[in-house]
């Protein structure tokens, strides 16, 4: 995903700040997998779900997610952000899905 607004300001932009598509792609998306109770601590209480198994969305939209989705977006929480928040890069497989799914062009793979 992308950085808090403050991140935003560096100098390295990310296609990612201007997308937020992999944010709002599905409730069940954000969920957590491997990160231990210490790192889910870090994440504020109000972004998580109800079950504690991932992120709280407002409909398919992470409630972390700020910005219009396309133009330009930040996360409230990119410090403490869930691995799967971490291991979705620009133009891997779920970006595609996820900016096909709000009619944005596709991004090139960028390499490793």
């Amino acid at each position: 995903m992308q950085g808090s607004v403050a991140d935003n300001q560096s100098t390295c932009q990310s296609p990612c700040q201007a997308c937020g598509a992999c944010c709002s792609y599905s409730r069940n998306w954000p969920r957590f997998t491997i990160e231990d109770d210490a790192a889910l601590d870090l994440i504020p209480e109000r972004f998580v779900n109800e079950r504690l198994s991932g992120m709280r969305c407002e409909g398919d939209r992470c409630s972390a997610l700020s910005g219009k989705v396309g133009e330009a977006t930040s996360c409230m929480v990119y410090a403490v952000r869930p691995e799967v928040c971490r291991t979705c890069m620009p133009g891997d497989v779920e970006c595609a899905m996820a900016r096909k799914r709000h009619g944005l062009p596709i991004l090139p793979v960028v390499p490793a």
